[in-house]
């Protein structure tokens, strides 16, 4: 039975304009971004094989511009959660820029890990500031693999400058959902600490984005 056979009130378009976007399961909101479904799979059945396969709706927004095995997930489709996905970043990003200044660590942390918690692979960013603490820009800086991205001080010192920056906040993901500071995290936190001290910019916090809540290591004393 396709979805235009079902009640009305149970077509998860129809659903979410009556009952809002809150109403709708995970498969049911993919169902509506994805439009349609596939030769004998309606977009709900799709839905749902799409997080069967992925192995929940965090990997599956992290990696949408790859091929993920579901039949019918074709181009289109995967172009779909990808925009989506980035308009949700920008959202966070537009209401970072709208803060008068970032007070603590969880003026960021939302942006933060919308950007880097679902990735598959390690990255280094940094968000800029001014002198006031209002958001200048949030740029990748480095990319790595599972096991760990390699920052370079010397182009953090640059990107700093570049920016204008008079403070920043680091960040970077554990692919593998914990977030628990490193050894070799702390020691690069110090180091480029130690570095951007020369130029005159302050180092406010290093965010660990893993599977739960960022974990703030100025929060833990650790800078």
């Amino acid at each position: 039975m396709s979805i235009r056979d079902w009640p009305e009130g149970e077509r998860p378009r129809e659903k979410l304009l009556t009952r809002g976007s809150t109403a709708l399961s995970d498969a049911e909101l993919l169902a509506v971004l994805l439009g349609s479904g596939s030769r004998g799979k309606d977009a709900l059945v799709l839905g749902r094989e799409l997080l069967s396969t992925a192995g929940s709706l965090g990997a599956l927004l992290g990696r949408p511009d790859q091929q993920i095995r579901a039949g019918g997930l074709g181009p289109a489709k995967r172009a779909r959660i990808a925009a989506a996905l980035e308009l949700a970043r920008r959202s966070l990003a537009e209401q970072l820029q709208e803060k008068p200044s970032l007070g603590n660590p969880r003026d960021s942390g939302d942006f933060l890990r919308a950007r880097l918690r679902h990735l598959p692979y390690e990255v280094f960013g940094c968000l800029y500031l001014d002198n006031r603490h209002r958001v200048l820009a949030f740029e990748e800086l480095f990319r790595g693999t599972v096991d760990g991205a390699s920052v370079h001080p010397r182009e953090v010192v640059r990107a700093c400058l570049q920016h204008n920056a008079c403070a920043v906040i680091f960040a970077h993901n554990h692919p593998s959902g914990v977030a628990e500071p490193s050894a070799a995290d702390r020691a690069i936190t110090h180091e480029l600490r130690d570095a951007l001290q020369l130029v005159g910019v302050r180092v406010l916090d290093h965010l660990v984005i893993g599977s739960g809540e960022p974990v703030s290591m100025a929060a833990r004393g650790l800078l």
